[in-house]
């Protein structure tokens, strides 16, 4: 037998997936309803990304060695990589996207540019599932119905996730993503030219940060805040556009851009022989809101747990098989999951803590450990006293500015 895999949604995570699954020999379709797609998206991707995942230069707009933290009452404070060889990539989403996509295509996966509309589940464990489809190749929008019967689902269609609720994966919570692509004049352009900047303050978001990343000819401005706060969204990128307005001045907006990003992981991200990635399994860490290094990863550890699981497609794997993805994947970045959600919780609360939290991000040590733990994906354990040390600055931090609630 030959294994039949359907991979839904071609961003980041469903591309690194049908990539993998079409190198191994297995029978994969990739659908995308959209191919010139341009997700809303910050577009930061860490350094380990752009060497694990092969990604080329040019598809890298700038390579940002300076972090500008500023705090709610505009405290500056500056990061930066001293080390020329590290940095962090800022890309466009349809670039990225695109080229990660068609890597998959040539490589032996089936691109279908078609929206799936529905996905029947069968009655047993090795019946095939059957996706609905409308193929949009025609060129038309509204596309002709037609239908696939597959072995294996990987859903990598996103927050709205239309495999999630066909399996009945369970609700998240999730935030809101607010940005505007905002095109500088030349002199404008050049103080971004390696620099991204970084806001806190509950005028740009009551939970979360506001950025200006800089992009091939504009720059990403944005913010996020949690679906409660979806009302006052732009009223919190009107703040974002305020603090940053000297360095904005003259700026033209070229496009603006919302999408949900999920806030936990869903219930249930395995259920029979179907099996969700990326922001559809709700991989966004919270505190960063980094999404797209995890999406990635996400997706090729499930893709080569289907490899092994099925003896590289010479049989379906259960979904005991497809549940090893998940265990592997907690015991990898559980931790880091839960940390960011810790960090979240103290430093994004309140404007104090938000102060104290940039006044923490002046420590040099504490700049390096942030930066491994981002550039690479592994925290680096400190020696006992720079860790008994960045616990006191912050512990200081927070009670200088009566951050720490009784």
């Amino acid at each position: 037998m030959v294994l039949r895999v359907a991979v839904v949604g071609s961003g980041p995570a469903g591309s690194s997936a049908a990539e993998t699954l079409a190198k191994a020999g297995i029978e994969t379709y990739l659908f995308e309803r959209k191919l010139d797609n341009a997700k809303p998206c910050g577009g930061a991707i860490p350094l380990c990304m752009v060497s694990e995942f092969d990604l080329p230069p040019e598809i890298i707009d700038r390579r940002v060695r300076k972090m500008k933290m500023i705090s709610p009452s505009n405290i500056e404070v500056d990061i930066n990589l001293d080390n020329q060889e590290e940095y962090i990539g800022m890309c466009r989403r349809e670039v990225l996207d695109g080229f990660m996509r068609n890597r998959a295509a040539k490589l032996g996966a089936n691109l279908i540019n078609g929206t799936v509309y529905q996905l029947d589940i069968p009655n047993n464990s090795t019946d095939p599932y059957v996706l609905h489809y409308a193929d949009h190749s025609n060129g038309e929008a509204k596309g002709i119905m037609k239908t696939l019967k597959v072995d294996v689902v990987i859903g990598a269609d996103g927050a709205n996730s239309r495999i999630a609720k066909a399996i009945d994966a369970g609700d998240y919570n999730y935030a809101i993503a607010f940005q505007e692509r905002i095109r500088l004049p030349e002199d404008k352009m050049t103080y971004y030219n390696d620099l991204a900047e970084m806001y806190v303050g509950k005028d740009v978001s009551p939970d979360f940060y506001a950025w200006v990343f800089p992009k091939y000819d504009h720059v990403a401005v944005g913010t996020g805040t949690m679906k409660v706060n979806k009302a006052i969204i732009k009223d919190l990128q009107a703040g974002i556009r305020t603090r940053a307005a000297r360095k904005l001045e003259g700026g033209q907006i070229i496009k603006v851009e919302a999408h949900p990003i999920p806030e936990h992981p869903r219930p249930r991200r395995v259920v029979g022989r179907v099996a969700l990635v990326g922001d559809a399994a709700g991989t966004v860490t919270k505190s960063s809101g980094e999404g797209i290094y995890f999406a990635a990863k996400s997706a090729r550890m499930c893709a080569e747990t289907i490899i092994e699981t099925s003896n590289a497609g010479q049989r379906i794997p259960t979904e005991d098989d497809l549940k090893l993805y998940l265990k592997r994947w907690d015991k990898k970045y559980g931790m880091t999951y839960l940390v960011l959600d810790l960090l979240q919780r103290v430093f994004y609360r309140s404007d104090a803590s938000r102060e104290a939290f940039v006044e923490m991000c002046s420590d040099k040590d504490v700049q390096r450990l942030t930066f491994d733990s981002y550039l690479y994906k592994t925290v680096v354990p400190a020696n006992p006293l720079i860790q008994m040390k960045i616990t006191a600055k912050t512990l200081g931090s927070l009670l200088r500015g009566h951050a720490l609630a009784p």
